[in-house]
């Protein structure tokens, strides 16, 4: 089996990234004194929807593109998918900070929108055109006849 080196290393990126969201969050809750929720600290907020954000969905595009990668996806496309989700990470806290309205909040904000959202179509359609369809139907067409073959001879044997 191939082991997914390339997103592994982009990953150790986004744990450092991940990381460092969370030290934001914590940094703000003990200079607010908030130790659930955001306390009503409008940047406290913004660190704690980041990190949030982030954990969302990270791991579900991480794990298939490290799918891709072990069957046997180009290193470059693999490449192209971790440095556009390594882009998203970077772009939304940014945003996340930037005054409401302002062009460096849509920017970062609809830019990573756009990236994380195509990322999770893109590999989900990528996975799902590799999966072989026509064995899977005949798979099941044939686990169908074998249950209603038992189901037939289970009748027999009731009615007997």
């Amino acid at each position: 089996m191939h082991v997914p080196t390339i997103t592994a290393n982009y990953l150790a990126i986004l744990a450092l990234i991940y990381a460092a969201l969370a030290l934001q969050v914590v940094r703000l809750r003990r200079i607010s004194g908030a130790p659930f929720n955001d306390g009503g600290n409008e940047g406290l907020r913004s660190a704690i929807r980041a990190h949030g954000n982030f954990m969302e969905y990270v791991p579900i595009i991480v794990l298939m593109v490290a799918l891709l990668e072990i069957s046997g996806a180009s290193p470059l496309r693999i490449h192209l998918l971790m440095s556009a989700l390594l882009l998203s990470r970077l772009l939304h806290p940014l945003g996340m900070y930037a005054a409401p309205g302002s062009l460096k909040f849509t920017i970062c904000r609809a830019g990573s929108i756009f990236l994380t959202i195509g990322l999770l179509i893109s590999c989900a359609l990528t996975i799902l055109s590799r999966l072989p369809w026509a064995a899977i139907a005949d798979e099941i067409s044939d686990q169908v006849l074998a249950t209603i073959d038992l189901l037939k001879m289970i009748a027999i044997i009731l009615t007997v």
